[in-house]
């Protein structure tokens, strides 16, 4: 796995070394004594970015990383609560949570050094990610008083947010209120966005009014939230007021985020030159070091709209304004390939290959996708061997995109061995259609193989893909030779691998408070 993102963990570091000598007050001021600090702040930022560079290439979560930090202070390696902070960050922003998680424990449990709310908030947020929500509520009932503060009932609320747990998130949010914490709009933006994805527009409604009654303002989170609500009840007036607000709002700083919400919601109501309007007023605010993101947003939400020379035209400008990385390739070329033009996206993956720094299958992927949706299985075959020649390990999409497309074309039997393979390898909260599923227990049924239809429900059940009482239904089922595959209607089809990816899912509940680091 390539070292990510190194240079923002030095800025990160020196920024927060900065910060802190900026606030401290010496009792004397020499030429020698800041050479002396300069001489070990340097020390301190070589040695950590070492010590990142040893846990960084160690990708799989069920991998522990603690062996690593212990062994990095048995060999005299400088610790420093800042930086490790620092590190932590940057493992939650590659979604690397369990790891991120063992920090925050060694952090406490083995240095010994003392936890502040922000602290606790996050560690809170990545247990409930990791270990599920009772664990987290588990470890915010066993903090002291002194840490519930507003961090972390905040991101107590966003863990129940998350899970849709709508009782359990009001009765947090009435505790805010009780300590007189409630008066900025981060714990109301978790609760509104939690209404209106259930669908309580009256509860949103009501809210939004208890903001106004006690002065609080809101910010572009806010906005974006009542631009959706607008759209999902088609209240195009409501929108077009939001709009007008949002913009003579002098307390909200607008960026491009706010426009693509805008957009959003008109191209939900079919109105689709002023969602047009919308993303040009967000082109023009697209700046800074979240320049890469707003591209990529702006080409996959221009793709939906049907816009392929606005995709094609964006795509070339972000390849002059910056320097594309991984992402970028995941977004544009499953756009282009929402048009049908397989030849562009052929192209633009050639030249992330000539460029990449590191083989991230989930690029290949999409054309793998897009080869098996059209039946080119002899091209999709020679693809994995390309694949393969440039160093790039095969995932359980690449398996599964393989057995779709040889059960479209009939060819059952190497549509259930790369089924088998698919298995094999995926993670395990991954989800296959059920059709494909279904599929390749059919051919078992017809070729009468009931120990390697034996072998593939277990395959399933160890994955976690099917549950206990349906992996055992199914095996006696197979035994008595009357399969009965409604039992695979746990498999959501919604959770299939579909389209160009994943199939499309609402974003993540910002889960962390704003006050945490």
């Amino acid at each position: 796995m390539k070292i990510v993102r190194l240079s923002s963990i030095l800025h990160s570091i020196k920024s927060h070394l900065i910060l802190r000598n900026s606030l401290g007050v010496s009792s004397y001021s020499t030429t020698t004594a800041t050479s002396e600090r300069d001489l070990t702040r340097k020390k301190r930022n070589g040695s950590m970015c070492h010590l990142y560079r040893k846990i960084s290439p160690i990708g799989d979560p069920t991998v522990s990383i603690v062996p690593v930090l212990d062994q990095w202070v048995q060999d005299g390696g400088a610790i420093d609560k800042e930086t490790l902070q620092v590190i932590i960050k940057e493992l939650r922003f590659y979604k690397r949570f369990a790891h991120a998680l063992q920090i925050s424990m060694w952090m406490t449990d083995k240095r010994y050094f003392q936890p502040s709310a922000g602290d606790a908030a996050v560690r809170l947020d990545l247990i409930s990610k990791v270990q599920g929500i009772e664990q987290a509520e588990n470890f915010f009932n066993s903090i002291s008083k002194t840490l519930r503060t507003l961090p972390t009932y905040t991101t107590l609320l966003n863990c129940y947010a998350y899970v849709r747990s709508v009782e359990k998130a009001e009765a947090t949010m009435d505790k805010i209120r009780e300590l007189g914490l409630a008066n900025r709009p981060s714990a109301f933006n978790t609760l509104l966005g939690l209404y209106n994805r259930t669908g309580n527009f009256e509860k949103l409604v009501s809210l939004m009014h208890e903001m106004e009654e006690n002065g609080i303002g809101w910010d572009r989170f806010t906005y974006g939230i009542r631009l959706t609500a607008y759209a999902a009840v088609s209240d195009a007036e409501g929108v077009d007021k939001t709009v007008t607000r949002m913009e003579s709002d002098t307390s909200v700083v607008l960026d491009w985020t706010c426009y693509t919400a805008a957009a959003s919601a008109y191209a939900k109501l079919g109105l689709l030159d002023k969602a047009l309007a919308m993303m040009e007023k967000s082109e023009g605010l697209i700046s800074g070091k979240k320049g890469n993101t707003a591209y990529e947003c702006l080409i996959t939400q221009y793709a939906t709209y049907g816009k392929k020379d606005d995709v094609l035209r964006l795509w070339q400008l972000y390849k002059e304004k910056k320097k594309v990385l991984n992402k970028g390739y995941i977004s544009v070329i499953p756009s282009i390939l929402k048009f049908d033009d397989l030849e562009c996206a052929e192209r633009i993956f050639e030249e992330w290959e000539s460029e990449k720094s590191h083989y991230d299958i989930r690029i290949p992927n999409f054309l793998m996708g897009a080869y098996c949706r059209r039946g080119l299985m002899e091209k999709a075959e020679t693809f994995v061997d390309r694949i393969i020649s440039k160093g790039g390990k095969l995932d359980h999409k690449t398996w599964f995109y393989l057995a779709t497309g040889y059960l479209q074309n009939n060819q059952l039997q190497k549509a259930v061995e790369k089924m088998k393979e698919a298995i094999a390898v995926c993670h395990n909260k991954w989800k296959p259609r059920k059709d494909v599923v279904a599929a390749c227990l059919e051919y078992f049924k017809h070729e009468g193989d009931v120990e390697e239809a034996r072998n593939f429900i277990n395959q399933l059940g160890d994955k976690n893909i099917i549950s206990v009482d349906v992996q055992d239904g199914l095996l006696n089922n197979f035994l008595r030779e009357e399969p009965n595959l409604d039992a695979l209607s746990e498999l959501n089809a919604d959770d299939a691998l579909v389209g160009n990816g994943e199939a499309l899912s609402e974003p993540e509940v910002d889960r962390t408070s704003d006050t945490s680091i």
